[in-house]
């Protein structure tokens, strides 16, 4: 279990570090505007998802998907709608043969405003659906409606990439990994 999540975490390192090495930033327009189409991939540290008798046995994994719809304060915010896309798994800590899923798909309406150059800042909220399946008949809890608010910020190491780092309540407490500005 250990080595799976360090796996995760050392894949993530290297190629923030080969991302960060590999491009020079550049001052440019990040602020997050009207037909701006972002994507975020990265990985959950901690969880909100627990079963008694159970241990995480996957990292989170997290994606999520932005389209700007409006721009407001001359440029400087923003208002985006996208999806969220979240797996986490747990495994039973005496015998590896039981395990629970949790898929969180969901809905999202994000505000941005740049306080500062090549920091995209927000907030916003999510409408999503906990997706959870099991292979054995312990009484788990069931799939749910899964209403959340979440904030976050992106930093643009060059004109179109970045790292992301969210809070909030969704598979992770909290989320960090790499933003594709398109």
């Amino acid at each position: 279990m250990c080595m799976k999540n360090s796996f995760y975490v050392r894949i993530l390192v290297v190629f923030l570090a080969l991302v960060g090495f590999g491009w020079s930033a550049s001052a440019q327009d990040d602020a997050f505007n009207r037909g701006d189409f972002v994507i975020n991939a990265g990985v959950g540290l901690g969880t909100y998802i627990s079963y008694s008798g159970y241990s995480n046995s996957l990292l989170p994994i997290t994606a999520s998907a932005e389209y700007g719809i409006l721009d407001l304060f001359d440029g400087k915010a923003g208002v985006g709608v996208g999806g969220y896309l979240a797996y986490t798994s747990f495994s039973h800590k005496v015998t590896d043969k039981w395990n629970v899923g949790n898929m969180i798909v969901g809905a999202r309406v994000i505000f941005h405003y740049q306080f500062v150059e090549k920091l995209d800042t927000y907030a916003g909220v999510m409408a999503g659906y906990n997706i959870v399946s099991y292979s054995h008949s312990d009484n788990l809890a069931g799939s749910t409606f899964y209403p959340t608010t979440f904030a976050g910020a992106r930093y643009y190491l060059a004109q179109n990439i970045g790292v992301f780092s969210e809070v909030g309540y969704g598979v992770s407490p909290l989320q960090v990994g790499l933003t594709i500005k398109f």
